[in-house]
């Protein structure tokens, strides 16, 4: 009997610990709704919702929309001024999660430790986004959970080159906010 309540709650302890964090992006074309992974991807979940709580992302752009492949934001606002970002981390492509349709990961530049503030959305399967024998990857941390509809118009807006800037929506595509949902528990 004693080993059946104790049994009874330690499972009750452990049913109130919290889950991975929610966060509600604010677009100027609809709202995402995104789980982040804050277990396998410790890192790269930290680094964002830093940026989240500095309300860092209020009104930057989706700088980089490509039709069959992803959507990119984060880091500029819609006059192309870069923001200032915090030290670059680790890439964590290492950590069993894939580049698969409607996953959120950190986006990088040639050098795999390089990721800061920006992020994509990928509008689908990407396995040659993924840690390879011969590919570093791009480390998923996250991933829709409701909105996919509007991350698929988003997808679809008519884009030009601006500058050395390519696939840029013409009509700016706005990340108006980005706010921490109540954690929830298991």
């Amino acid at each position: 009997m004693k080993k059946s309540i104790l049994l009874l709650l330690s499972t009750l302890a452990c049913g109130t610990a919290f889950a991975n964090t929610y966060v509600d992006m604010k677009t100027s074309m609809g709202n995402i709704e995104i789980e982040l992974n804050d277990a396998q991807a410790p890192i790269s979940t930290k680094n964002f919702l830093n940026y989240v709580k500095s309300n860092f992302y209020a009104n930057t752009i989706f700088h980089r929309v490509i039709p069959g492949f992803m959507i990119q934001g984060g880091g500029f606002e819609q006059n192309f001024s870069e923001k200032q970002t915090a030290a670059p981390i680790k890439n964590e492509s290492y950590n069993g999660l894939s580049n698969v349709r409607g996953t959120l990961a950190m986006a990088r530049t040639s050098d795999p430790d390089s990721a800061t503030a920006q992020f994509f959305i990928n509008t689908v399967d990407n396995p040659n986004l993924n840690k390879s024998m011969y590919n570093d990857g791009y480390a998923v941390f996250g991933k829709v959970v409701k909105g996919m509809d509007i991350v698929d118009k988003i997808s679809k807006v008519e884009t030009t080159d601006k500058g050395m800037y390519q696939n840029v929506p013409i009509k700016p595509i706005f990340i108006e906010s980005i706010k921490v949902e109540n954690k929830k528990q298991l």
